[in-house]
């Protein structure tokens, strides 16, 4: 209720105030509130309709059912319940006005970027699609919701030069091991923190992944990859049965956020723009650019469509200039 009063006030304020005294107005609300039990004075002023959860319930399992992972339910969860509660109608009601001005708001107050507005409005957009497609509601408000223009910024692999720097510049065998790991075998943040020793298969070089929407993939390790991961493996004295572990005891499972910060740091050192994902692109672009079919390059991803595949990769000039020379001389 606090929050939702809150949410009500600055809505009412959006057009009257900046946006840093929008947020101000938000922190005095909040910090003034925190002491009091709130509710309506009248039930008749202030009915709240929280009609639309059997809809969304209904939706996320839906979404885990069809192999979303726990993370992506629990993200749509959590968008999805402040969207409805705030704007606090049965979803049939839900307008078009409703939606956008809750957007603007959350721009406003949170001042994300225009793709993580993008990436919110995906997740509505989903959800009111998925209402209309079972007679839910009578027509889909996202329809006349502005789109979000993104601008779109090449992102760039890593240069072999910049691995390469990194890789000198780690501190230990482990670190090691995980740059080469994450450029070898092009894993995901999430699918690297879950692995655990038993899942590598040395003789083959090669391992199995459990990846984004419940699919397993093979994935492989380069003989560089090969010769740290064992290296860091046979140096280990902990029984914890993580691939990858702290440093410091009791050596607990990595992280997500511990390899973040571990590649950031690295990546700092040499004056690299560095995170885990890049790893993955840069995976992609090379294999792709030294020959590796797209199809084929799509598997090693672990991607659906060939579409998604190609946004990882940037195609280098002086490929697209040998091919032509080799495929269109005539």
């Amino acid at each position: 209720m606090k929050e939702q009063l809150v949410n009500r006030v600055l809505y009412c304020m959006q057009d009257l105030l900046k946006d840093d005294e929008l947020a101000e107005l938000r922190n005095v609300l909040q910090n003034v509130l925190c002491t009091y039990h709130v509710e309506p004075q009248h039930q008749e002023l202030m009915i709240v309709d929280d009609s639309w959860q059997d809809d969304l319930e209904d939706y996320l399992m839906a979404k885990a059912l069809e192999g979303k992972s726990p993370a992506t339910v629990k993200r749509y969860r959590y968008e999805l319940s402040r969207l409805l509660s705030y704007v606090n109608k049965a979803v049939y009601s839900i307008r078009a006005a409703d939606i956008s001005g809750y957007l603007r708001m959350y721009k406003r107050l949170r001042n994300v970027c225009n793709q993580t507005l993008k990436n919110v409005r995906t997740v509505f957009s989903s959800f009111f699609v998925w209402l209309r497609d079972r007679d839910r509601i009578g027509s889909n408000p996202m329809v006349l919701v502005e789109q979000i223009k993104v601008e779109k910024k090449l992102k760039k692999p890593y240069t072999d030069t910049e691995r390469e720097l990194m890789l000198r510049t780690c501190k230990t065998i482990r670190d090691k091991a995980i740059m080469e790991f994450m450029y070898s075998t092009a894993v995901r943040v999430s699918e690297l923190v879950a692995l655990n020793q038993s899942d590598i298969r040395f003789t083959s070089k090669d391992l199995v992944v459990f990846g984004k929407g419940a699919k397993e993939r093979v994935t492989y390790l380069n003989e560089r990859s090969h010769m740290y991961l064992k290296e860091y493996l046979e140096s280990r004295t902990d029984d914890n049965p993580a691939l990858f572990v702290s440093e410091k005891s009791p050596y607990k499972r990595l992280t997500k956020g511990g390899l973040e910060d571990l590649i950031r740091r690295t990546g700092e050192r040499v004056d690299v723009h560095a995170y885990p994902h890049r790893f993955r692109r840069t995976a992609a672009t090379n294999a792709l650019n030294r020959g590796m079919p797209v199809q084929e390059v799509a598997q090693f991803l672990g991607h659906a469509k060939l579409e998604t595949t190609m946004l990882y990769c940037t195609v280098e000039g002086e490929s697209v200039q040998y091919h032509h020379k080799k495929y269109l001389s005539a």
